[in-house]
């Protein structure tokens, strides 16, 4: 009898495990099954996101007469890939019609500069240059100062990258995503001449990204983009 109900018990035991395995799997399938549900949501609201932006920006650009423009989308990895991938992803003349876009900040400021409202001596700026040319803080700095006729000593103006989140609340943009066309805030555009020279004049310019639908860049022709933003050129070295 004691052999017996020792089985039992054994039995009892082996059961109660064999339960609570299950209880474990299925409680995994379910958590699984949530964070996918999760997930895809994610993506949902991404796309969204990523599309809503494309037909904001494109209804801006219709709005100001720009009708020569195009949004390419690219993978994940776009960023990944050379220069030339990049050009054969978006189908542009050339590496040197691929540009970006990159928010500066004046850190030697007069201190009533404080924001962008006077273009001409502006706390920030956007630039807009190639991704084959070695950006150039000193020349920028030269321009501002030519730009104010000489009237701010130079040790005023020294430009630096923004900050991350400095140049996500100016622009409403993330972190290599910045583009020059429906920024938060009126920034003033300093363009690249040698943009301007391109030939063809249609270069790539806009990256808007997300993390779940890759990326979309933006083309149209440099003078449209000179007389939508009113933007300043710096001479071509």
């Amino acid at each position: 009898m004691e052999v017996l109900a020792e089985l039992e018990k054994v039995q009892t035991q082996i059961l109660r495990r064999i339960r609570e395995l299950e209880l474990s799997h299925l409680s995994q399938d379910s958590s699984a099954s949530l964070s996918d549900s999760l997930d895809a949501d994610d993506r949902m609201v991404s796309t969204t996101a990523s599309s809503a932006t494309v037909e904001r920006l494109s209804a801006i650009l219709r709005a100001n007469s720009v009708g020569d423009f195009t949004f390419k989308k690219v993978p994940l990895d776009y960023y990944d890939c050379s220069l030339e991938a990049r050009r054969d992803l978006l189908g542009a003349a050339s590496v040197h019609h691929l540009c970006k876009s990159i928010v500066l900040v004046n850190t030697q400021a007069q201190s009533h500069v404080t924001d962008c409202s006077d273009h001409s001596n502006s706390k920030y700026y956007v630039v807009v240059v190639q991704y084959t040319a070695r950006f150039s803080a000193e020349m920028v700095k030269n321009f501002l100062y030519l730009l104010n006729d000489g009237v701010i000593p130079k040790k005023k103006f020294n430009l630096r990258l923004a900050p991350e989140e400095t140049s996500a609340a100016l622009t409403g943009y993330e972190h290599n995503g910045v583009t020059c066309i429906g920024m938060k805030t009126d920034i003033p555009v300093i363009l690249d001449e040698a943009i301007v020279k391109l030939s063809p004049d249609f270069f790539c310019y806009l990256k808007q990204r997300s993390a779940y639908d890759g990326s979309y860049e933006m083309s149209s022709n440099s003078s449209d983009l000179v007389s939508l933003l009113s933007c300043v050129l710096v001479q071509d070295r």
